[in-house]
């Protein structure tokens, strides 16, 4: 008889319709060599049943069986199928889920190329419920390349994060050997298995494929074992598990992997039931803390250096019991952003809540000045806002009082008051709302009470189908301040609230009730229902029609009436009033609208003409653009405008100066009493503008926009003559235009420098504290050059070497921080903390280009900034052929004028930095001549220079 290659369990428990999907995945792999054994754990639908079917139509490649009764869990029936495979390797599906086509066979070959016992792959989460298709890999960055481990040592993050059994597959004989088996009788399973096989492993290979499709509904009548936390057996199991794990890891002295493992406990497994604490009761609460404080009583201490400030916040509390105070910080941790406590002052100091500070560790933990709560715009903070009491009439009125947290009084008692109370739809098509003026606004010490009536009745009017949803926010007005807040249910009751009636727009056999309920963050949001006979059936319309032919004729309708309302708020209807209207206003003299890459941050050249213009007093009304939602790290004193919006537009029309360093919207014309100060963003390596074949593959209409949108340069700044031989002649700008200033936002390179060479010491200042830099280590900047996909999407940037092996090899002597383009995003696996730190979030280089002791990019215009400082530089041109020889090409040979080392492999790289200081030297000349050619106008003036040519009385 054949012998499979691999046996897949399938476990079932009253899932007969979705059985024959887990098992056709199997059947359809690409793998032929592959046999299906199901495990039924005592049906009482028509599972076994369904099974039996599957069998006899695959006779020789499906075999079913049933365990005499119900185990509970997901242990005895993968056992049991483990001893009834007969495949060399073994895998488990759930009936549920799904296998990748590929997944056999992709395993199989890696664990017969490596004789690894056990292989693992990329599990994905594939949310049905989600309009969208959404999806999420789990943890990706474990399986971002092909890795062979010879133990488990020597990937920690494996065990600690992994925990699945799903994505593996494991060869039966070393089961076998090592009488593995999952724990029956206790939820939680895997987490066990998976440590147990991990630990006993000879080897183990990771792949970077997708194997595994993990079938996720959030919205499930049925929860799943692991997401009934509100049932206080499920933490009893889950505390187990974590001993019997921690007991295996101390028995083969395993104490590195346990201290990780309490980091992601405190991190992961310790939030998933903070978050359900505010909804639950006493008693459920006094068993939870009886359980999770003897547990943590044994967590390692250095693992609270691992976790967020508000996860060490919510353990230490959760230890005091001080329910009080950890149930605002629960809310606050679900709520990402939310301050949910009035916080206390001491000492110039700030502290989450005013108890335990008479503790070291105490204050240690509570302590969160660094947060900035007290300094920032209470605008700009996301206030608590907890319900208090909730009272209907049992028809359309509802009766709502609750309070907003007032962080350290800073909403002073004599501050004036107003609030709406505000009903809005949550769509993705237009916006409707309604508004009711709340009755009662007052001061309370630590908190604004607040309490007012609705008729929802007889005012809110939802389009049935299309408003399902209803989220409620409180909007205050505090003086000057404006804040908005979301209504958080607290402890309150919503179990006896009535459905309150409600006219839709649409017939009411789809839907006449408003039904209070709880969001999964614990806030307060209404959903469309109906009551009555045909309640039944109006609920399966309304789920049915919503991705129907109905459906669709309304969204349609919906779509159509919004249009004109759309229209008024269009780019083309915006750009037409810009011009025809707001050009048209007089120019606000002394006004200067800036701009940094698009509205997306604070920094650069346009920051520091900013800073000078601020430190030598002179006249001028500031507005700074920004892009998205709240705006973070502009300064209090400007006028912010939002990119594209109205005021923007008026404020560019009336502006007597522009400043940016990138381009202003290219459909708006310059007005002749506008000057435009194009401060541009780096020198160029590789080909722009007219220099682009795609440039020239415009065709003329789009060349001649494109010059319009450059003609608008009044001036452009400029730092050496390879500016003028490259972007000035690829924007075709006249010579007369161009400033031979230097940059201002290297100033403070040119300065740093200067000080440096005087002093002879290495000021790394504050921003070395605040990222935690070891003194005694050097730093390097990694900042590579924007990446995008082969189809101009962009995605998190994927690091081009092992930045776990870069950490083990060099972390002992180097600081490796890591830059990426503002445009790119980058995630770091935990087990590299502390020696590789991401600062793309510092939106302005600069600071990090004077902190760092050399630098590692690629092609990234940052090269020319840094030569500024005279220090090493090593270039990882491991894509350089493509890159040079693309479509755009370059200006200039780097290999030619790199003045440092240009490696090519990751090995290269490494060997690079652990020579650093001999590069240092090696490369003095070169780093000499390249500031010649690429930087001789970076004098450290220029933000002077061009504030007292176009700002100051003596210069104008």
């Amino acid at each position: 008889m054949h012998v499979p290659d691999v046996s897949v369990v399938v476990i079932v428990y009253n899932d007969a319709e979705r059985l024959p999907t887990a098992v056709q995945s199997v059947l359809d792999q690409t793998l032929r060599g592959v046999e299906v054994v199901i495990v039924d754990d005592c049906s009482k639908d028509g599972s076994f049943s369904v099974a039996k079917e599957l069998e006899a139509a695959h006779p020789g490649r499906v075999r079913a069986f049933q365990l005499p009764e119900n185990s509970g869990g997901c242990g005895a029936p993968r056992n049991h199928g483990i001893k009834q495979a007969t495949g060399t390797y073994v895998m488990f599906l759930d009936s549920d889920d799904v296998l990748e086509r590929n997944a056999c066979r992709n395993m199989l070959a890696a664990a017969e190329r490596t004789g690894s016992d056990l292989v693992s792959g990329l599990c994905v989460r594939v949310h049905l419920d989600n309009r969208w298709n959404k999806t999420t890999e789990w943890y990706p960055w474990i399986y971002a390349r092909t890795r062979t481990l010879e133990s488990i040592t020597e990937y920690p993050d494996l065990l600690v994060y992994d925990t699945l059994s799903t994505n593996k597959c494991y060869r039966r004989a070393f089961l076998l050997e090592q009488g593995l088996e999952f724990p029956v009788g206790i939820h939680y399973e895997d987490l066990l298995f998976s440590a147990q096989a991990y630990v006993a492993a000879r080897r183990i290979t990771l792949i970077p494929n997708r194997v595994y499709f993990w079938n996720v509904v959030e919205k499930a009548s049925a929860k799943s074992i692991s997401n009934r936390r509100h049932e206080i057996a499920n933490f009893v199991h889950r505390m187990e598990i974590h001993r019997r794990v921690d007991e295996l890891l101390a028995s083969k002295g395993h104490t590195a992997i346990k201290s990780a493992k309490d980091a992601k406990f405190l991190k992961h497994d310790l939030v998933l039931h903070l978050r359900d604490l505010p909804l639950l009761g006493d008693a459920y609460r006094q068993q939870f803390a009886r359980l999770a404080n003897g547990y943590l009583a044994g967590i390692d201490p250095a693992a609270y250096e691992n976790v967020t400030h508000l996860q060490a916040i919510c353990a230490y509390l959760l230890g005091k019991e001080d329910w009080d105070n950890l149930l605002p910080a629960a809310d606050a941790m679900t709520n990402k952003g939310r301050l949910s406590s009035p916080l206390a002052e001491r000492d110039g100091r700030v502290y989450w809540c005013a108890r335990h500070l008479d503790d070291a560790e105490g204050r240690r933990i509570l302590d969160v000045t660094e947060q900035g709560f007290h300094t920032t715009p209470l605008a700009s903070l996301s206030l608590g806002n907890r319900l208090s009491s909730y009272e209907d009439d049992g028809r359309g009125t509802v009766s709502l009082s609750g309070s907003v947290v007032n962080p350290l009084g800073r909403i002073e008692a004599g501050t004036e008051l107003k609030a709406t109370l505000e009903f809005r739809a949550r769509r993705q098509i237009g916006v409707r709302s309604f508004s009711f003026p709340v009755a009662t606004v007052r001061h309370a010490g630590d908190t604004i009470e607040w309490s007012t009536t609705a008729d929802i009745g007889s005012t809110v009017r939802p389009l049935g189908i299309i408003d399902a949803v209803w989220d409620v926010r409180l909007k205050l007005t505090a003086g000057a301040d404006r804040m908005t807040t979301r209504v958080s249910v607290g402890g309150v009751d919503l179990d006896s609230a009535a459905r309150l009636r409600v006219r839709p727009r649409l017939t009411r056999l789809v839907s006449d009730r408003f039904e209070p309920e709880m969001t999964k963050k614990g806030n307060l949001s209404y959903v469309l229902t109906a009551e009555g006979p045909a309640a039944v059936r109006t609920q399966t319309l309304i789920s049915s029609a919503m991705h129907g032919k109905a459906a669709g004729v309304v969204k349609r309708g919906l779509r159509r009436a919004l249009k004109a309302r759309r229209n008024l708020g269009s780019g083309e209807q915006k750009v037409k009033v810009y011009h025809e209207v707001f050009s048209k206003l007089p120019v606000k003299k002394g006004t200067v609208v800036f701009e940094s890459h698009m509205g997306k941050q604070y920094s650069d050249s346009p920051r520091a003409i900013y800073e000078e213009l601020v430190r030598q007093g002179a006249p001028f009304e500031a507005i700074w653009s920004y892009a998205g939602g709240k705006p973070t790290g502009f300064p209090k004193e400007a006028t912010l405008v939002r990119r594209w919006s109205w005021p923007y537009l008026r404020a560019l029309a009336q502006a007597e100066y522009w400043v940016d360093n990138q381009g202003f919207p290219l459909a708006l014309a310059k007005r002749p009493g506008t000057t435009y100060i194009q401060t541009w963003h780096g020198s160029a390596l590789k080909r722009m503008g007219f220099h682009e074949p795609r440039t020239k593959a415009q065709g003329k209409a789009g060349q001649d926009r494109f010059q319009a949108a450059v003609d608008r340069f009044d001036h452009f700044l400029i730092r050496s003559e390879h500016d003028t031989r490259t972007l000035a002649k690829g924007f075709r700008l006249r010579d007369e235009v161009l400033l031979r200033t230097g940059y201002p936002r290297n100033d403070a390179l040119v300065e740093a420098h200067r000080a440096e060479a005087q002093s002879g010491e290495r000021v790394r200042g504050p921003l070395a504290a605040e990222l935690g830099i070891d003194p005694d280590k050097k730093v390097l900047l990694y900042a590579p050059t924007f990446r995008a996909n082969a189809d101009g999407t962009v995605e998190n940037f994927e690091f081009p070497f092992d930045v776990e092996e870069f950490a083990d090899r060099l972390g002992d002597r180097f600081t490796l921080l890591v830059r990426t383009h503002y445009l790119n995003s980058v995630s770091l696996p935990p087990s590299v903390a502390g020696r590789v730190v991401d600062v793309s979030r510092h939106h302005d280089v600069t600071p990090l280009l004077a902190l760092a002791d050399g630098l590692i990019t690629d092609y990234s215009s940052v090269m020319f900034d840094y030569a500024v400082l005279d220090r090493p530089m090593l270039f990882f041109a491991y894509d350089y052929d493509a890159y040079r020889t693309d479509i755009r090409g370059t200006y200039f040979d780097l290999k030619e004028k790199a003045p440092g080392p240009v490696v090519g492999t990751a090995d290269e790289l490494m060997q690079a930095v652990a020579a650093f200081d001999e590069a240092d030297a090696k490369y003095a000349e070169a780093r000499q001549r390249f500031l010649t050619e690429f930087g001789e106008y970076d004098r450290g003036d220029a933000a002077r220079r061009i504030v007292e040519k176009f700002f100051t009385r003596s210069g104008k």
